[in-house]
């Protein structure tokens, strides 16, 4: 810039100021992202009496690239007032501004200017219009353009299997995807980040091992996909993999990356490994501390969160309201009450950050699990927006914990009033109303439940050995390995019982004999997939197993004695949270 400043200077000297074609060279570098100046640029644009549609066009793309989009299509207002022709050129870089702001309505005025001035079999155009329906979540309209477009290219493709992907077709985009004549990096990620979020993690697994079969070289996009899908799974070999893959092909970590792999480790069970991949980074900045203080929290390590939250602000970053559901997560997951409590009544007048309603969802979580019921229920009802789902399943979860019963049949009936499609709803009431001896209610809300179709999410847990991914469900007999595996838990439950192991059915509280009751408990997912790893993996291996619902008492008792009577070490990580079992004791405490 100051070179360019000096030639500026010289086009002034000259009288080759107002001369068209090297102020448009000026404005071309002015509003490069990197090395160029958007105020410099837009001063030379003003003075202009008459620009030319490519001076426009060009101011247009600069801001469409900044950090204010929304000039863009001001801009863009006055081009059209001043009655400047249109090009090619035009369309794309405005709708891209569209893109970032996630504007459907300029979308729509813009696409019938398309149409209007005839560039309505424009490529450029046409591709941009379908990545902005894409991204607006506009599938409907994405889907007409996208029928009407004669001869489609890979990017219109592309496009489209993003819009199918963010609506949840995945079927339909796996299909387009399946059948493209060509691809691309951006076609495979596309499809393995459409995966991802729709929580088929062993689809982008095995997508992401196709597209190397395929010699289709990831960027950091995909890679950062992928690693998101091994966290999810809990799939250690295969994120170690890329991560040495990031290593031998010298790709930038950049902080995202960065995150994403200390996130990924942090999940699996190897903490360790997370804070090497931090220690390494050049640049550190807010969402890699998050991802570090959010590792702690899921491990149950209150205090060593809290001690990185202090470190954090020594460096001089500054927390986020996403920080901040991290470390109140962290006090609630260790009973740190006073702690958290501090921290939320700071969030305002230390850091300028008004709490969300996550942040009271960690509060109710947190008073409610240290058994301080009533100030929970205070605190929501003291709340400045209405309370949701999230909130009350927080204080009715409290209320199963620590048998308020009558509290939570008053919330449970709320909360299936509030969220009538979440199967959990109807478990908490049924179970409530059982521990209170109120089996026709407890039959009645179960009833109820089937009537309305609502499907209870079946418990199932994953272990990963030598780079394959095993799922276990519970209560099904359909695993190849089935009756090896119930072989081996007879096995593992004769050595526990002369340890003293007497099986904890409380959490059934179904109207069984104790016999039925123990014969179903046997069957939970977590005890096959810890049978499995017993059978398959050398002695002393650590057995890391991930579960999609909470780990009930008697599976976690049973945990601590396989792992004090096999010498192993288990990693089990629920719902929430992480529970290491070593020699007879986990590391939660029994505090979960």
């Amino acid at each position: 810039m100051v070179e360019l400043e000096q030639i500026h200077a010289q086009m002034f000297k000259r009288g080759l100021v107002s001369d068209v074609i090297p102020a448009s060279k000026l404005l071309s570098f002015c509003v490069l992202p990197n090395s160029g100046n958007l105020a410099y640029a837009r001063m030379i644009f003003d003075r202009f009496s008459k620009p030319n549609t490519f001076m426009w066009n060009t101011m247009i793309k600069g801001y469409a690239n900044s950090n204010e989009p929304e000039e863009a299509l001001h801009l863009y207002h006055q081009m059209v007032c001043h009655s400047v022709p249109h090009n090619n050129y035009t369309f794309p870089s405005l709708l891209k501004a569209c893109s970032c702001l996630s504007a459907l309505k300029e979308t729509q005025q813009i696409h019938a200017c398309i149409i209007k001035m005839g560039f309505s079999s424009e490529v450029y155009a046409i591709n941009s219009l379908l990545h902005v329906y894409a991204v607006t979540d506009s599938f409907h309209s994405a889907n007409l353009l996208f029928n009407r477009i004669p001869e489609r290219d890979i990017v219109s493709t592309n496009s489209m299997i993003n819009a199918y992907a963010k609506c949840g077709e995945m079927g339909k985009a796996n299909a387009l995807f399946r059948n493209m004549p060509e691809r691309n990096v951006i076609s495979w990620t596309t499809m393995i980040y459409g995966f991802v979020n729709a929580g088929l993690d062993k689809e982008a697994l095995y997508l992401f091992h196709e597209m190397q079969v395929a010699g289709v070289k990831p960027d950091s996009v995909t890679l950062a996909s992928t690693l998101s899908a091994c966290a999810c799974l809990g799939a250690l070999d295969q994120g170690s993999w890329i991560h040495s893959y990031i290593g031998r092909n010298q790709i930038h970590i950049d902080p995202i990356l960065g995150c994403v792999l200390i996130d990924m480790y942090a999940k699996c069970g190897n903490m360790e490994q997370a804070l090497k991949v931090f220690g390494n980074l050049k640049k550190k900045d807010v969402s890699t501390w998050t991802a570090i203080i959010a590792g702690f929290a899921i491990y149950g390590r209150g205090r060593k969160a809290l001690d990185w939250f202090k470190q954090m602000q020594s460096q001089n970053v500054k927390p986020n309201l996403i920080t901040f559901t991290a470390i109140l997560t962290a006090c609630s997951y260790a009973g740190l009450v006073n702690e958290g409590k501090s921290l939320f009544q700071s969030m305002k007048p230390v850091y300028k950050l008004n709490p969300s309603i996550e942040h009271y969802g960690c509060m109710v979580d947190l008073l409610g699990r240290a058994g301080s019921l009533e100030e929970a229920k205070q605190l929501i009802e003291k709340m400045p927006f209405a309370p949701n789902a999230a909130i009350w399943g927080a204080l009715l979860n409290a209320c199963w914990i620590h048998r308020h019963l009558e509290l939570g049949k008053e919330i449970g009936k709320l909360l299936i009033e509030l969220d009538p499609e979440h199967h959990g709803r109807y478990i908490h009431l049924s179970s409530i109303h059982a521990a209170a001896g109120e089996w026709n209610q407890a039959i009645e809300v179960r009833r109820r439940m089937k009537d309305l179709g609502v499907r209870k999410l079946p418990g199932c847990s994953v272990i990963s050995l030598n780079g394959i991914v095993h799922e276990f469900f519970a209560g099904n007999g359909s695993n190849l390995h089935m009756g090896e595996i119930c072989h081996m838990w007879q096995l593992m439950a004769k050595r526990m019982r002369q340890e003293g192991y007497e099986p904890v059915t409380g959490d059934l509280l179904l109207d069984l004999e104790d016999e039925e009751k123990q014969t179903a408990i046997q069957q939970h997912s977590e005890k096959l997939a810890m049978a499995f790893g017993l059978m398959r993996s050398k002695p002393g291996v650590t057995i890391r197993i991930f579960k999609n619902l909470r780990v009930c008492e008697d599976c976690h008792r049973a945990a601590k004695l396989v792992s004090k009577i096999y010498g192993r070490d288990i990693i089990l990580r629920d719902r929430v949270r992480f529970h290491i079992f070593r020699e007879g004791n986990c590391s939660c405490g029994d505090y979960w």
